[in-house]
């Protein structure tokens, strides 16, 4: 499971989603990559569950690249626990995804099997997402 191996504060606040994504909005290493079209935060189990999706249809051809790494800790307080007693334990990490956010990327493998484990994993997530090709990424 991705997680930070350290950091500097245990919990985080929870902040916003506005905006579209400002970094990582192109298919930089790739020939495809899957956008996100929707603000959401990505689990580190949905990210690895959507890795083995994609690995399943590659059959140990090409290569993958994940682009989002889950670094924002999710706390959650015990059930049926009385209000107050401070912020609850970190429960597991997430990746802060806005919308244009380039999730994964895959590059040596023929258009229509590329575009199919992108497709299974997109399965793996919340929101609604995009197969793109290097060429339409940058004019779009």
């Amino acid at each position: 499971m991705l997680m930070p191996k350290r950091v500097k504060y245990r919990k985080m606040m929870r902040g916003r989603m506005k905006g579209k994504a400002q970094r990582g909005a192109e298919v930089s290493f790739g020939d495809y990559g899957l956008m996100a079209l929707e603000p959401a935060w990505i689990t580190a189990r949905q990210i690895e569950s959507a890795r083995r999706a994609i690995v399943r249809v590659m059959k140990r051809r090409g290569k993958v690249w994940i682009r989002i790494f889950p670094d924002k800790p999710y706390t959650h307080q015990a059930a049926e626990t009385r209000m107050g007693k401070g912020k609850g334990n970190v429960e597991y990490y997430v990746a802060v995804v806005k919308p244009g956010r380039m999730m994964f990327e895959l590059g040596g493998l023929p258009e229509d099997i590329a575009k199919e484990a992108l497709h299974q994993a997109s399965y793996k997530f919340g929101i609604k997402t995009k197969v793109v090709a290097r060429d339409e990424a940058l004019g779009g």
